[in-house]
C-alpha cells in the first residue's frame, strides 16, 4: 500500500497520523466542513481510500486460510486504526468545544477553515495534471455539487432506529468527500442534534446504530471512489478540488440568517443564510464583523498547510 502520509516511518509517523484524525473527527463535528477536507489536506486521502476498500471478501479469505497478520496487513490495518482512533476520540471531546466556538467565535473559525481550504487547493494544483476542458468541468461540476447541498432544507422526521442507520448510511459519504460536510447533511436529515447529543451523552445504542450505517456506507462508497481514483486520479482530483473550492462559500464568515426552525427539544437552529459583506453585515445584523480576527484566522489556516505542505515534500525528497 503506498502512502502519501509518510506512514513508513513508524512512531513519530503514527503520531502524526493519529493527529490527522483529530483533525477529521474536529472538522466533521462542524456543520459546513468535511473531514474528507482534512484528508485531502494532509495528504492521506489516497491511502485512506484504497485502505477501506481493501476491508472485502479476499480479506476475509486471508484471515481464514493464513491468519490474522496477513489480513491485517492486507487491509493496511494499522493505518486505519490510528486513523479511527483520531476520529473517535476526537469526535467525543470536540462535540462540546466545537459547538462552543461556532457559538462564540463562529466569524473567525470559519474563516481559518478558509485559510485551510486556499491554501490546500493552491497545493493540490499538481495532483490535477494538465487542465483541460475535461478536468475543467470536473472542476466546475465538484464546485456545484457543494453549492447544490448546502443550499438544501432541514427536514423534519421521526428518529428510529432504521432511519438513524440511513442517516449514517448517507452522511459518511459526505463526510469522506472534500467540501461536502457530513455534519450539514445531518442537520439537512434533521438528527444532527440528536447525534451529537448521544456522542456527549454517550447513548449507546443511539451511537452503535448510527455508526453502523455510517461502516455500511463507508464500505459501500469507498469501492466507487477507489475505482476512480485508479483509473482517471488527475481528473478526480479536479473534482475534488473542485469541491473544496466550492466550500469557501459555504463557510463564508459573515452570514444574514434569513430563516431558523426550532428541533424537537425547542432549540433553535439555522434554516438559511445568505452571505454579505462584512460592512453590509454589521449594518443588517448590528454585530462587529471581527475583521481583524477574520484575517488573522485566514492567515493562520494558510500558514499552516504552507508550512505542513513544505514539510511533506522535503520528507520524500
Amino acid at each position: 500500500m503506498t502512502s502519501d502520509s509518510g506512514q513508513s516511518a513508524p512512531g513519530t509517523g503514527y503520531v502524526w497520523l493519529f493527529l490527522k484524525g483529530m483533525a477529521m473527527g474536529a472538522a466533521d463535528s462542524v456543520p459546513g466542513v468535511s473531514g474528507g477536507t482534512i484528508a485531502v489536506i494532509t495528504r492521506i486521502y489516497d491511502e485512506l481510500i484504497f485502505s477501506i476498500r481493501s476491508v472485502d471478501a479476499r480479506a476475509l479469505r486471508l484471515l481464514i486460510s493464513e491468519g490474522p497478520v496477513r489480513a491485517w496487513q492486507y487491509i493496511n490495518g494499522t493505518f486505519l486504526l490510528v486513523l479511527a482512533t483520531g476520529i473517535l476520540l476526537s469526535l467525543r471531546l470536540s462535540a462540546g468545544l466545537v459547538l462552543l466556538l461556532l457559538d462564540q467565535h463562529f466569524e473567525a473559525l470559519m474563516a481559518f477553515f478558509i485559510g485551510l481550504v486556499i491554501a490546500s487547493s493552491w497545493t493540490l494544483k499538481s495532483e490535477c495534471g494538465a487542465w483541460n476542458w475535461q478536468s475543467g468541468a470536473l472542476f466546475l461540476a465538484g464546485a456545484g455539487i457543494t453549492l447544490l447541498v448546502s443550499s438544501l432544507s432541514p427536514y423534519s422526521a421521526d428518529i428510529g432506529l432504521v432511519y438513524l442507520f440511513l442517516c449514517g448510511l448517507v452522511a459518511i459519504c459526505a463526510m469522506i468527500l472534500p467540501g461536502l460536510s457530513g455534519a450539514f447533511l445531518l442537520l439537512v436529515l434533521g438528527v444532527y442534534d440528536y447525534v451529537l447529543g448521544a456522542l456527549i451523552d454517550l447513548n449507546v445504542p443511539v451511537i452503535v446504530v448510527f455508526a453502523s450505517g455510517c461502516l455500511c456506507g463507508l464500505l459501500a462508497f469507498s469501492r466507487l471512489l477507489s475505482w476512480t481514483l485508479a483509473r482517471y486520479r488527475e481528473l478526480s482530483y479536479a473534482f475534488l478540488t473542485g469541491m473544496l473550492v466550492g466550500s469557501v462559500y459555504v463557510l463564508w464568515p459573515w452570514q444574514q440568517v434569513d430563516r431558523v426552525y426550532q428541533d424537537r427539544g425547542g432549540e433553535s437552529h439555522v434554516l438559511t443564510t445568505h452571505n454579505v459583506l462584512p460592512f453590509d453585515y454589521q449594518q443588517l445584523t448590528g454585530q462587529d464583523p471581527h475583521l481583524v480576527a477574520v484575517l488573522i484566522s485566514v492567515v493562520l489556516g494558510i500558514t499552516i498547510i504552507t508550512a505542513f505542505d513544505k514539510l511533506f515534500r522535503r520528507s520524500i525528497d
